[in-house]
């Protein structure tokens, strides 16, 4: 059987939300928005390879998908091109510093205080963002593996801000949800709320100054965006109205292009991106859970979810206690991701009571995510985002480029943490994506999520689906979902614990897991979240399976 393809009895069950996965021969894209999707399977049938779609979609995703993602977010992905010898695999980790002029103290001082009473760094406004990475990255990724120039690929993107898209429910649900936040900054009201008012489903949302500045960087290519005018212009801007990024932070940022993290599951070898991403929590996990026989119910059952939520308590504990900048902290990976230390952690499970988070003892985190498969077989895993809705909520000056929040959401201010602020360093990061290779090393599958801390917990329900209970990949996806909270956040992290799962689990599971003693918070048929998406590809044919969410408005097109 091929990963992620219907096997002839699933045409049987079609008690799911969707019929099935969509086949395509010369290429797929699936993506959390009809135009992001729509976009790239344009460019594939143009004859734009799928590093092109990726890039273009990524694009207009960042003029589509405001409250999730932009040119002022960050950029990962994991990428696969057919050739001798294996071809080339690589990560991309697409982030930048916090401010470089500033220390802890300093901002401490202009913290806040988390709901568990944790002091944390101040989670939105100007003092929030990190460096953008996404545009450095875009480049990066068009230069290794593109066909096509990012001027080419900004068209449609440039297109959509100037004149305007129609808002979605789900799109104009998010400005309403962060109206407050939004109003706070005139340069953010302007665009997102016009004339003061929430904008209605349907309503064209213009972003001409976004346009302007995607039209610059098409000209002016990554140095335009970090080392010229534009780089200026918000760092005086930020300097101006309380931030702390200068144009100088701007100017050092530098994509990291690194062979991929990875681990074995099964006799496939999948593949995530490396630090500062917690890619590794999702490898860490599966290898605990390699220990267990999950049966044919894989995660679905009250047995499923009881070890699932364990493991990742163990591998997020784990995360928290040694992960962080690789160029400031040296991370023991290579153990995190062993079978020794998954065997010693799963041995730590009790197979009848929820735990609390505890890391293992040594020896001497909103965003949108989009995959793209051409007919020669080029795999792209990209995930995009600005972290929180609206990231830090600031549209910087007349540039349209709302900003991340990553520095706020995600560094520590816990003294020793490995995550801790310092000037300079990246913070951790939840974003991570994967690629999937069978036990011949032909890569058969990319796929991912956004969802912050949750990603890696519907990351490994996902890929336990495929691969343990063989589900195709529309099916996958469609699984009740659950996660455990708090995970890393630092503004969550002390809160008291809860297990959220779907209803579709099942009232005696629910029961039974109530009995191990985790806190079941119910989240509705269909509420746990998420926009997962999927392609797997078929070595002998090239036939391509593409799924996609259907808790998000997201759709997958084949061509």
């Amino acid at each position: 059987m091929t990963l992620g393809f219907p096997t002839p009895a699933a045409s049987d069950d079609l008690a799911t939300r969707r019929l099935g996965p969509v086949m395509a021969r010369h290429g797929a894209i699936a993506s959390a928005h009809p135009l992001i999707s729509a976009t790239g399977a344009r460019v594939l049938a143009d004859g734009g390879n799928a590093a092109d779609a990726a890039i273009a979609a990524a694009l207009v995703g960042s003029v589509v998908l405001p409250a999730m993602c932009g040119i002022g977010g960050d950029l990962f992905a994991v990428v696969h091109r057919p050739g001798p010898e294996g071809g080339d695999l690589r990560s991309f980790q697409g982030s930048g510093v916090g401010p470089c002029g500033v220390d802890i103290d300093w901002l401490r001082e202009r913290g806040e205080i988390s709901p568990s009473g944790r002091p944390v760094l101040a989670q939105q406004g100007p003092l929030s963002p990190a460096v953008p990475g996404f545009v450095d990255g875009a480049f990066a990724l068009l230069e290794r593996y593109g066909s096509r120039s990012f001027a080419e690929l900004a068209e449609p993107a440039i297109g959509y801000a100037a004149d305007g898209f129609p808002l979605s429910v789900m799109g104009a649900a998010a400005i309403h949800g962060r109206q407050a936040l939004l109003s706070r900054y005139p340069t953010s009201t302007a665009v997102f709320l016009p004339g003061g008012r929430v904008p209605k489903p349907g309503e064209l949302l213009r972003q001409t100054d976004l346009a302007r500045t995607i039209a610059e960087i098409a000209t002016g290519g990554s140095d335009a965006f970090y080392r010229g005018d534009l780089a200026r212009r918000m760092g005086d801007w930020l300097q101006h109205n309380g931030g702390a990024l200068r144009a100088e932070d701007f100017a050092g940022h530098v994509t990291d292009v690194t062979p991929p993290l990875a681990s074995t599951y099964r006799g496939y070898t999948i593949y995530q991106t490396q630090l500062p991403t917690q890619g590794f929590v999702t490898l860490e996990t599966l290898n605990i859970l390699e220990n267990a026989d999950l049966g044919a119910a894989g995660l679905s059952d009250a047995t499923g979810v009881h070890l699932g939520a364990e493991a990742l308590k163990a591998a997020f504990a784990d995360r928290n206690a040694y992960a962080g900048d690789p160029r400031a902290v040296d991370a023991p990976l290579e153990t995190l991701v062993s079978k020794p230390w998954a065997a010693e952690r799963f041995r730590a499970i009790d197979p009848v009571a929820a735990s609390v988070m505890t890391a293992g003892a040594l020896q001497p985190a909103h965003t949108t995510y989009l995959c793209a498969v051409d007919g020669d077989g080029l795999m792209v895993s990209l995930i995009f985002s600005v972290s929180d809705w609206f990231g830090s909520g600031v549209v910087v000056g007349d540039t349209g480029v709302l900003l991340n929040n990553r520095a706020g959401h995600c560094f520590s201010l816990e003294e020793g943490h490995p995550n801790q602020f310092a000037p300079g360093k990246r913070p951790m990061h939840t974003l991570n994506c994967y690629l999937v290779a069978d036990s011949q090393a032909t890569p058969v599958l990319v796929g991912g999520t956004p969802g912050g801390d949750f990603q890696p917990q519907w990351n490994v329900q996902t890929l336990t689906g495929l691969i343990d209970r063989g589900l195709d990949v529309q099916a996958a996806i469609e699984q009740p979902r659950w996660q455990i909270w708090p995970a890393t956040y630092p503004a969550d992290v002390g809160s008291p614990p809860e297990l959220r799962v779907e209803d579709r689990l099942g009232e005696a599971a629910i029961a039974d897991l109530e009995a191990r003693g985790h806190n079941v918070i119910r989240l509705g048929p269909w509420g746990a979240g998420g926009a997962v998406q999927v392609i797997a590809r078929d070595p002998e044919t090239g036939v391509l399976a593409a799924g996609s969410d259907p808790r998000s408005e997201g759709l997958a097109i084949g061509v």
